[in-house]
């Protein structure tokens, strides 16, 4: 049986909810049974959570979610550049595959479009990801596994 966690930054509550529910969607319509879910503060603490749950054993993957909207500092740009690498490192180095489901927008209005309920949901697409790449993982580790097939 697979497992997955969530792990979610919860500066921007709403929205952060509303990621969850695409993502437990996506999960759920895979026939995913267990999702764990793991609040972080914010964006720049993903990556350490993402770590912490792929390096625990327990996951086949690790869905990123949150928010990051614009403001009047570079304190934005600091903060998306530092949690997408994480997350991509993270990664990277244990082989767990981990997405990058974190809006980075101008305004709450577009967090707000992308974050479900429409045709652009990115808790959903972050979960989406997540069970791609668990599935190439687990056919590539497969010793009869031929390049391009399904």
């Amino acid at each position: 049986m697979s497992r997955y966690a969530i792990v979610v930054a919860r500066f921007y509550t709403d929205l952060a909810e509303r990621l969850v529910v695409g993502a437990k969607a996506a999960f759920a319509e895979a026939g995913v049974e267990e999702v764990d879910v793991f609040d972080v503060p914010g964006a720049f603490e993903l990556p350490l959570a993402a770590k912490y749950a792929a390096a625990s054993g327990r996951y086949d993957g690790v869905a990123c979610l949150g928010a990051v909207i614009r403001g009047e500092t570079d304190h934005y740009d600091f903060v998306c550049s530092e949690a997408a690498r994480g997350i991509q490192a993270v990664q990277l180095e244990t082989g767990v595959p981990c997405s990058f489901g974190v809006l980075t927008v101008a305004t709450k209005e577009q967090a707000l479009a992308r974050s479900g309920g429409g045709k652009r949901d990115q808790g959903r697409a972050a979960a989406e990801a997540v069970l791609r790449m668990a599935e190439l993982r687990t056919h590539l580790s497969r010793p009869s596994a031929t390049a391009g097939s399904r």
